[in-house]
């Protein structure tokens, strides 16, 4: 196979991957990261190392995971640098992307937008361990096996953080969801 070829078949491969991948990365590093302008420029630094990481000739890799394991990798990285501290220290509030749907009322919205503010609220309150397991497990909605191989962890691990996380919810909630 040729030179141009094999370019070519990177660049399918990468754009593949990237449309069918690219909202789910974005949305675990928005919850990972809180920060939308955050997420989205780590999401990019994922993709960049996908398109540095895609081989010419597909192979049996397993992308899904991979670029979740990338994301993950990433969004605590920068947590961790003395620079996200600085940033995080300015209370940069989160705020949804509105997804296209029928127009609710105006009543609607304002309680909606509560009840959302109050949930991210309540989520920001969790350990980052149970963070990062609760958003994989059901807002990426992986098996506990897979959650537990993703983070190095074991199942019975990913329960506990799971129960924990879902009690303190609820509690926080009042039992209201």
């Amino acid at each position: 196979m040729g030179d141009f070829e094999t370019r070519a078949n990177k660049q399918n491969l990468y754009e593949e991957l990237y449309r069918a991948h690219h909202a789910r990365i974005v949305q675990l590093c928005r919850l990972w990261l809180n920060d939308a302008h955050e997420a989205e420029d780590a999401a990019h630094e994922v993709f960049l190392k996908l398109f540095r990481a895609t081989p010419a000739q597909e192979s049996a890799v397993a992308w899904r995971a991979w670029l979740t394991r990338v994301a993950l990798n990433t969004c605590r990285d920068r947590r961790r640098s003395g620079w996200w501290r600085w940033w995080r220290e300015r209370s940069v509030e989160f705020t949804e992307v509105p997804l296209s749907s029928p127009e609710p009322t105006p009543e609607e919205q304002t309680v909606s937008r509560e009840a959302r503010e109050q949930i991210w609220q309540l989520f920001r309150g969790l350990s980052v361990r149970q963070q990062e397991v609760f958003a994989l497990r059901y807002i990426a909605e992986w098996s506990v096996e897979e959650v537990a191989q993703m983070l190095e962890i074991t199942p019975g691990s990913v329960k506990q953080h799971l129960f924990r996380a879902v009690h303190h919810l609820r509690k926080a909630l009042g039992g209201q969801r």
